[in-house]
C-alpha cells in the first residue's frame, strides 16, 4: 500500500490524536486527559505542524475531544463496515472540499478541509480520509490497539506482514517479552 507523505502526518496525529484520551483501562496513560486545556491543545497542532488553524478556543478544544471518541470508534470497529461507517460521518460533518495546494514548501498535495475550518474539521476531514484509505484497500484490520495489557494505544500496523502487536516494540514489546523470559526461567527453575 502506498502511502503519501500527506497521509502518513494526518495517520501520525490521528493516533496520537486517539493516545490522548484518558484510558482507564491503561497504566500507561495513568487516565489521564491529554487535551487537558487549550495550551495542550496548541501543542498538538504545534507538534503535528498542522497549518491553516487560526486561534483555538474552548470550542475548539471540545470539537477536537468529541472527534477523538469518534476515531477511537474506528480504531475498535470489528469489520469495515463499522469503521467506515464512523469515518463517512466525520468526513460528512466536516464538510470536505478537497482541494490541491503547496504552502510552506511542501510539493502539491491534497487537503481535504475547508478553507477556514475548525481544527475539529481540519482533523475529521484529513485524518478520516486516512483512514478511509486503509478501509478502500482492504487494510481496515492494520487499524490497531496495543496488545500490551497495560497499555492498549492505538497505531497502526505498516509492518509489511502485519505482524505488528505493540504501539512501541522498545517498551511495551521488551517489556512483555522479558516478563515472559523470567516467568520461563522460573518455572524452569521451580
Amino acid at each position: 500500500m502506498l502511502i503519501t507523505h500527506d497521509t502518513r502526518c494526518a495517520l501520525d496525529a490521528v493516533v496520537d490524536l486517539v493516545n490522548t484520551a484518558p484510558d482507564t483501562e491503561s497504566a500507561a496513560s495513568g487516565g489521564t486527559e491529554g487535551l487537558a486545556d487549550l495550551a495542550a491543545l496548541g501543542e498538538f497542532v504545534r507538534s503535528h505542524d498542522i497549518s491553516d488553524v487560526g486561534v483555538l478556543t474552548e470550542r475548539d478544544l471540545a470539537g477536537v475531544r468529541h472527534i477523538r471518541g469518534r476515531f477511537q470508534e474506528v480504531f475498535a470497529a470489528p469489520e469495515p463496515q463499522a469503521a467506515a461507517a464512523v469515518i463517512n460521518e466525520l468526513i460528512a460533518a466536516a464538510g470536505t472540499t478537497p482541494r490541491l495546494t503547496d504552502h510552506d514548501g511542501y510539493d502539491w498535495h491534497v487537503h481535504y478541509f475547508a478553507p477556514g475550518a475548525s481544527i475539529a474539521d481540519h482533523l475529521a476531514a484529513d485524518c478520516g480520509m486516512a483512514l478511509a484509505f486503509f478501509v478502500v484497500a482492504g487494510e481496515q484490520e492494520r487499524l490497531r490497539r496495543c496488545e500490551a495489557p497495560d497499555c492498549r494505544h492505538a497505531f497502526v500496523d505498516l509492518s509489511r506482514n502485519r505482524s505488528r502487536r505493540y504501539c512501541d516494540s522498545r517498551t511495551c514489546g521488551n517489556r512483555l517479552h522479558v516478563a515472559a523470559y523470567r516467568a520461563r526461567r522460573k518455572e524452569a527453575a521451580g
